[in-house]
């Protein structure tokens, strides 16, 4: 008999991004949202009322504990990952990890063994990979519609005023462009190139030493490239395109959530493509996710294990380039 179980969830960080997913969850079909958990009790609970959520708990630890949750969505700043998402593995539960992974190549080496030891179902949460336009990205590339792939290009940049205590310009935190936004365009070059063989960068730092603006170049042995351009200094379009021998793909802004896609053919019209998801499109990495623990598997073909270490490294090696060293966080479990 085919599992039709409904999946129970908890959410680890009750901070904006749940917020937003949390609000598009009844679009998810055999799935209930059951709990929330965060270092303060209070805040828990603030959100539990806000989108109608049974349980909350006041640390991360009583959540994993839950013995009535199937998966846990892990959406706490980057450094917090890896000890919450190991916890909740040891415990058996299924983990959705908002991106990025972790803050360092060994945290995500460590959750992608420890995933596969333990044989639990583990994701990093890069829900553009679901939505409909790159499903349809993925078939034109593979029919060969725009001969064979040789570059991508891609930019997103934000206008975020200087604030040393914002996540995004706080180290301790994982602050930085290529942590919070770079993730989207190495995860978008690394999805349609693999990994790279040359990892070229130029940026400048906050204050606070994280790094603020960025110039990426990815190079292949056989000539391919990607050039990637991000930023928490200045807002930019946020478009993306594939180039192939026979033709280009155009992912209109915003790249990472586009509900349509341009196909430019050698010598045709352009021909642009309809690909509204669901909702705000966060609902298609869930349905992912219920799918494969329901077939009883621990990775998704879409966002495999060895994609997010990939990318993990690109991240990490960029970042390091320019003198930014992120770590871990240890201490967001307790004593």
């Amino acid at each position: 008999m085919p599992d039709t179980r409904v999946i129970r969830w908890g959410i680890a960080g009750p901070g904006r991004i749940a917020d937003a997913e949390a609000g598009d969850f009844g679009l998810v079909p055999d799935a209930e949202l059951v709990a929330v958990g965060s270092r303060s009790a209070d805040r828990a609970r603030a959100f539990a009322d806000r989108h109608g959520i049974e349980r909350s708990y006041g640390s991360y630890r009583e959540l994993i504990t839950d013995p009535e949750l199937d998966a846990i969505y892990i959406t706490t700043p980057h450094p917090q990952h890896l000890a919450i998402a190991r916890a909740a593995i040891e415990a058996g539960k299924a983990v959705l990890v908002e991106k990025t992974f972790t803050a360092t190549v060994a945290g995500a080496e460590e959750l992608r063994e420890l995933a596969r030891t333990r044989k639990v179902f583990a994701m990093e949460a890069m829900w553009t990979r679901f939505l409909p336009a790159y499903e349809q990205i993925r078939a034109l590339i593979a029919d060969g519609t725009i001969g064979d792939v040789r570059q991508v290009q891609a930019d997103l940049g934000v206008d975020r005023p200087y604030d040393p205590t914002d996540r995004l310009f706080d180290p301790k935190q994982g602050g930085g462009a290529l942590l919070d936004l770079g993730v989207y365009l190495v995860s978008f070059a690394q999805h349609i190139l693999g990994a790279p063989s040359e990892i070229m960068i130029n940026g400048s730092l906050a204050p606070t030493g994280v790094d603020a603006e960025f110039g990426l170049l990815l190079g292949y042995d056989d000539g391919r490239a990607a050039t990637l351009l991000g930023s928490i200094k200045n807002a930019s379009p946020g478009s993306a395109r594939i180039v192939g021998t026979g033709g280009w793909i155009d992912v209109p802004p915003r790249f990472h959530h586009p509900s349509r896609i341009i196909v430019t053919r050698k010598g045709a019209e352009p021909e642009e493509i309809d690909c509204t998801p669901l909702g705000h499109g966060y609902p298609h990495q869930f349905i992912e996710v219920g799918e494969r623990i329901r077939a009883g598997e621990i990775e998704s073909p879409v966002v495999g294990l060895d994609d997010t270490v990939a990318v993990q490294r690109i991240l990490n090696d960029a970042a390091e380039q320019l003198g930014v060293h992120h770590a871990e966080d240890e201490t967001v479990l307790g004593s």
